[in-house]
């Protein structure tokens, strides 16, 4: 989530003089808690330039910075950030009661850190705001081979040289710092496998910044997130280097879990490897299945919304000619491109969403989801809104309480549902008694069916669970309950709200449920 973004839009409700500030935030904490997230990962909130586009004519002028990814300074809050204009002080004053406030809820902050790069530019625009004016040789990777030139594998025209003994100190010092000073709880790393190439940009086995991020006093208590790859192709997702610490933005589960979801063919078996905390990826060493952090939306990409509503991007307010934003999106529209009055359309979407978050929030693993997919957040085919301070990427209140009681409620209901069952979040991979696959057509490349029961060792309470991704029904043949049990269908996506999600569960009767067409269900076994 973004600060600014969470309460920018007039539909908070909150003064003008407080919209989109740290304060802002705090009187919007009682949503996360009616939600039921326990940890916030904030887009950056160091000090960035917002302007960054507008220094010279170009295609981007007429937009501003509104993700933060262009650091000016690794120690300072963003002061815009700040009530009734802002300023450095009370940027600093106010981050903290805001990460206090957190913290007196139950929830924990994560920072969104980017040390792969600053707002210094390339060498066609340079922007000499600090380290280059410095010592551009120490703080930046340099080409030798083309007149040290700044090379270039985070994508915004230049690359920290953090593997340096003086960059890495840096990094080092401002970590220990919003640890320190501001008691963050964890870090999510920007392009780290920027983090893993040597001064000369070469892949390092055993990077020394990651290693001592890993292993430092200061940091030993907090999350350490991966996002493992960057702009030069060096894609680390399964392979960053780790010390057992780090744990990884899961990118192929988000990508497995799309194409399942809308129905692509020979891709049953992946699911139920990605739903099972991808040990093929994490089960190495001491790893355990938290270090995977399952997603299916981030902030770069499709909202959820817009993920079952576009084939394609549609980016053309951002001047760039639609060549920016990622096109292997694999989201389908469900029969129509973009807004429709179609309601047979708009059910099949809705059931697409729901149908997502049943998967990322059974799955084992840490699950992360974006800000605005509680409501179905609409860019309108924009994949890549990182300059547009508008109800774009704002939250838009009115449309959280228009679906409270729809969209809403089932994903709150369907976080709180992991939450209390413990056998959805294990401490260890699972094992062949933790789970029975009621699967026969393992190698039917066009089955898109997939149904099993996780076992609770303890109680009994089993869950059963299927995904029917195919555009026919599926009569499913439901186990026997464990012993002295019986099964309650807790969730069934093809059925209107409130049905289609009931925490105590509904009753079943009989052996047999037929799934829906692009529909899943969530059984529990209960005395």
């Amino acid at each position: 989530m973004n600060v600014r973004a969470f309460t920018a839009d007039e539909s908070s409700g909150l003064d003008p003089a407080v919209r989109g500030s740290y304060l802002g935030f705090i009187d919007k904490i009682p949503h996360l808690l009616e939600l039921g997230v326990n940890a916030v990962e904030l887009l950056p909130v160091f000090e960035f330039d917002e302007l960054e586009f507008k220094r010279y004519p170009n295609p981007r002028d007429h937009m501003v910075n509104t993700w933060g990814y262009s650091t000016i300074n690794f120690f300072a809050p963003m002061t815009r950030y700040a009530s009734a204009g802002g300023g450095p002080l009370a940027a600093s004053r106010e981050l903290k009661q805001m990460v206090k406030a957190l913290h007196k809820a139950g929830i924990e902050v994560i920072l969104d850190v980017v040390y792969n790069h600053t707002n210094e530019a390339d060498d066609a625009n340079p922007y000499v705001t600090s380290f280059r004016g410095i010592d551009n040789k120490v703080y930046y990777m340099l080409d030798p081979k083309n007149n040290s030139q700044l090379l270039n594998f985070s994508g915004c025209g230049n690359t920290l040289n953090c593997n340096h003994p003086v960059v890495m100190e840096l990094v080092l010092d401002s970590l220990r710092h919003w640890v320190k000073e501001y008691h963050i709880d964890g870090f999510r790393f920007d392009l780290a496998s920027v983090l893993c190439r040597g001064p000369d940009g070469s892949p390092l086995d055993a990077p020394p910044l990651i290693r001592e991020i890993a292993k430092d006093s200061v940091l030993s208590r907090c999350k350490i997130i991966a996002e493992p790859w960057d702009c030069g192709g060096l894609y680390l997702v399964g392979r960053f280097p780790n010390w057992d610490r780090w744990a990884e933005w899961n990118g192929k589960y988000r990508d497995d879990l799309r194409r399942f979801i809308k129905g692509d063919p020979g891709m049953k078996g992946v699911l139920a490897t990605r739903v099972s905390g991808s040990a093929d990826l994490y089960q190495v060493n001491q790893r355990k299945p938290h270090h995977g952090v399952n997603f299916i939306i981030a902030h770069d990409g499709f909202t959820l919304c817009d993920l079952v509503s576009y084939n394609l991007k549609h980016n053309d307010a951002n001047g760039e000619g639609g060549r920016d934003g990622c096109n292997d999106n694999f989201s389908w529209n469900c029969g129509v491109e973009g807004e429709t009055n179609d309601s047979n359309v708009l059910a099949l979407r809705s059931r697409q969403m729901k149908n997502f978050h049943v998967a990322l929030m059974i799955s084992q693993g840490t699950p992360m989801m974006l800000m605005g997919d509680e409501y179905g957040h609409t860019r309108y085919g924009n994949n890549n809104s990182y300059g547009h301070d508008t109800c774009i990427n704002n939250f838009q209140w009115g449309q959280l309480a228009e679906r409270r009681y729809g969209h809403f409620r089932f994903f709150s209901e369907m976080i709180k549902f992991r939450q209390n069952h413990p056998i959805l979040k294990r401490d260890r991979f699972l094992s062949k008694n933790d789970v029975t696959w009621h699967e026969d057509c393992w190698d039917n490349l066009e089955s898109k069916f997939l149904a099993f029961t996780i076992h609770d060792h303890n109680s009994g309470g089993d869950i059963y669970l299927a995904f029917n991704a195919h555009d026919y029904s599926v009569d499913a043949v439901i186990p026997p309950a464990p012993q002295q049990k019986h099964w309650n269908r807790v969730v069934d996506t093809n059925l209107e709200s409130p049905n289609d999600i009931a925490p105590e569960g509904v009753p079943l009767t009989g052996s047999g449920y037929r799934i829906a067409p692009f529909s899943s269900i969530l059984l529990k076994a209960s005395p």
